[in-house]
């Protein structure tokens, strides 16, 4: 398995990718799912290993499947 660092590099490059798609910005993102703006920044960093609420609520915020955020641990 890959180490942490890698998988938090992973989620949070998956996690912008999504955001960008819909045309989201950190700040509307934030808004959308009750986060601070911060913490949306440091997740997408990979600098964060952040609460599987908050996923939650990113992932409802963004309308998105599982998939398509969490990395392929394969």
């Amino acid at each position: 398995m890959e180490s942490d660092p890698l998988l938090l590099q992973k989620l949070g490059k998956n996690i912008r990718r999504e955001r960008v798609a819909r045309k989201l910005t950190q700040e509307k993102l934030s808004e959308l799912s009750g986060m601070d703006i911060t913490n949306l920044q440091r997740i997408e960093a990979g600098k964060y290993n952040t609460k599987i609420l908050t996923l939650i609520r990113l992932k409802e915020a963004m309308d998105v499947d599982w998939d398509q955020l969490i990395p392929d641990l394969k």
